[in-house]
């Protein structure tokens, strides 16, 4: 799976917008890790959830 976005990005999650903006820190293969302003660190599986880049 190629993702359109790279770390330092800034996106959110469309099923947890209450989260904030995040920020993408790392990706290693399926698993995103992002920074979020109000639930802190998390770790995605991009398979399972599409995470949308914040414009």
């Amino acid at each position: 799976m190629i993702l359109d976005f790279e770390p330092g990005d800034r996106v959110i999650n469309p099923f947890n917008k209450e989260w904030g903006i995040g920020q993408v820190q790392s990706i290693i293969n399926e698993k995103v890790t992002v920074n979020f302003e109000n639930a802190g660190k998390k770790v995605i599986n991009s398979n399972e959830i599409k995470l949308e880049k914040y414009k």
